[in-house]
């Protein structure tokens, strides 16, 4: 499906516009960052999931398969690494839309699964990438500040959040945290969890200039304000580290 199909009323009342944002985001955005089209796409279409923006995920997808910057199992866990983040009720249709897409371009579904754990083990596995990730003292001390009544949710990190997710195969720990980043950064008013998964990044080998390339991918998608709380969050977060 072309482009224009998508925004065809777009295209046609509102050129200036259009002008505008393409030169912005698609051009001067993109001279002052160092990411590659893999990890820029990647950003991008977190970020559209994070906003519930339907038509440019439609085009962004099929941009990355037509330029094979993602392979469909990419695309399909960046997807489900988006559930625990925004929630099954904002990521669902995101979910169908990518699987109508494949059909389209005649991609045979179901992909090959890509799970690594059993109900037995998926949280102690979830517990050790968490330990790795951000520390087993900071994960420790969360468990036992948690109440009795509430110490369920740290299960759910565990198990599900992170021994769900982040055990896939088909997607590096490094595309998985940012992913993680532009969801959160996306949805502001995150910035603990934003903290949190800015200090992941940097533990897994997605050092400052990749999350100021990411911010900066993100900004004609996500605005300003959320643009430079994440701004001040990275500052803050590798500032600390160095």
């Amino acid at each position: 499906m072309a482009h224009e199909d998508l925004y065809a009323n777009i295209i046609e009342n509102d050129s200036e516009f259009v002008e505008v944002f393409d030169s912005f985001a698609f051009g001067e955005v993109l001279e002052n960052t160092n990411l590659d089209n893999r990890n820029r796409m990647i950003v991008i279409i977190s970020s559209l999931i994070a906003n519930q923006a339907i038509k440019p995920f439609k085009i962004m997808v099929e941009d990355a398969l037509k330029d094979d910057i993602l392979t469909p199992i990419e695309l399909k866990e960046l997807t489900y690494q988006s559930f625990p983040y925004v929630g099954f009720g904002k990521a669902f249709d995101f979910l169908e839309v990518l699987n109508d897409i494949f059909e389209e371009n005649d991609i045979e579904l179901p992909l090959d699964g890509q799970s690594t754990t059993t109900k037995e083990d998926r949280w102690q596995k979830g517990y050790e990438i968490q330990c790795s990730f951000f520390g087993k003292e900071q994960i420790d001390e969360m468990r036992k500040a948690s109440p009795d009544d509430q110490i369920h949710f740290q299960d759910f990190l565990s198990g599900y959040c992170i021994g769900d997710f982040y055990t896939r195969e088909g997607l590096s720990n490094q595309d998985r945290e940012l992913i993680t980043f532009s969801i959160i950064a996306t949805l502001g008013g995150c910035e603990n969890q934003l903290r949190g998964h800015t200090a992941g990044n940097l533990s897994v080998g997605n050092d400052k200039d990749v999350l100021i390339g990411a911010v900066t991918v993100l900004c004609p998608f996500i605005g300003f304000p959320r643009t430079l709380n994440a701004l001040a969050i990275v500052n803050e977060i590798a500032g600390k580290l160095d």
